[in-house]
């Protein structure tokens, strides 16, 4: 039953997202390019509320068919519920940092105490429980993923292609790692984003916002630390699987300080937003994107979790020619 309910929620997306561009147009709720814009055609936004409806609609319904703990659900709905109705206001009307900052912690801080917190680490062969440090550390994780998914949603089609890669990717890890009752989470969210692509893709007829893209980097999270509840190795495996998105956002962030600029100011100093502009369109990068997940991150991922190869050295191993990369396309860098 659950392999024939879960195509059923691309085409939902893909409905929805339908009418919401159609609603877009008709309030004039338009995406108007501007000096920090990376796209030069006024757009729809607000499509991301798509895959919040129809990917929170189908947690309880994984839950009730007995795939997924009702901790879970909940902790993802409530967060996600939050974060995305945050994106929205924020769409619509400029919200002050501090309070979107406030929201994400609270968000975050709900997610996690549902979640149960940061499970004991395997690392180096040593299995870690950080306590209370390590509950802190996964609430600023969960708040600077929501946060990155933000920065990154920045080119047609990246953000979508992101989520839809790491989410079969997980699928993949959980069948390889023997615990396939956990893929369907990960892959109706892949599924469900799918759905959304098709008005997203290059050149996009919609985009996101920040309800959408804010939304995926909280669930996204909320997913991995439950997958490292059920297994440790599947923490480093998820954390391979983001490290386009972790590399690129990290990296531009630390440069950006370092120069004393206002980080959560509006930019286009991200390393994709300077290959979209050496390229002098999205389709490349994005393709890009879904390559390097694929054919790098997606193996390395799996060997670590599979052969339970030391999870720090298999991330290292993973991240280093992302950093080399993000540095080639100035990372950060002054505009």
């Amino acid at each position: 039953m659950l392999f024939l309910i879960i195509p059923l929620l691309a085409f939902m997306c893909w409905l929805l997202t339908g009418r919401l561009r159609q609603y877009a147009i008709a309030k004039s709720i338009i995406d108007i390019p501007n000096s920090r814009s990376s796209h030069t055609v006024p757009t729809p936004r607000g499509g991301g509320g798509a895959i919040v409806v129809v990917y929170l609609g189908s947690l309880p319904l994984l839950t009730l068919l007995g795939v997924l703990p009702w901790s879970v659900t909940w902790g993802m709905v409530g967060a996600g519920g939050m974060v995305a109705v945050l994106g929205f206001l924020d769409d619509r009307g400029h919200i002050a940092a501090r309070w979107r900052l406030l929201g994400h912690f609270s968000a975050s801080l709900w997610l996690l105490v549902w979640l149960g917190g940061l499970p004991i680490l395997d690392i180096a062969g040593f299995s870690l429980d950080l306590g209370w440090f390590g509950h802190a550390l996964a609430l600023l994780y969960l708040v600077w993923l929501l946060n990155l998914y933000n920065f990154m949603d920045g080119i047609d089609g990246i953000a979508s292609v992101e989520a839809i890669c790491v989410g079969l990717g997980a699928t993949v890890l959980y069948i390889a790692g023997g615990l396939p009752s956990m893929l369907f989470a990960p892959l109706a969210l892949a599924v469900t984003v799918m759905g959304f692509l098709y008005w997203n893709f290059p050149p996009a007829r919609i985009f996101m916002g920040d309800a959408g893209s804010g939304f995926l980097g909280i669930t996204l999270g909320g997913l991995s630390l439950h997958a490292a509840w059920a297994a440790p190795q599947l923490l480093w495996g998820w954390l391979i699987l983001l490290g386009v998105f972790v590399v690129d956002a990290t990296l531009t962030l630390l440069r950006r300080l370092a120069r004393g600029e206002k980080v959560y100011e509006a930019h286009r100093s991200h390393a994709y937003q300077f290959a979209a502009r050496h390229y002098g369109r999205h389709l490349p990068v994005t393709l890009a994107v879904m390559l390097i997940n694929t054919c790098w991150l997606l193996p390395i991922a799996i060997i670590a979790v599979v052969w339970r190869v030391d999870g720090l050295t298999s991330l290292a191993l993973a991240y280093l020619p992302l950093v080399v990369l993000a540095i080639r396309f100035r990372a950060g860098g002054a505009e």
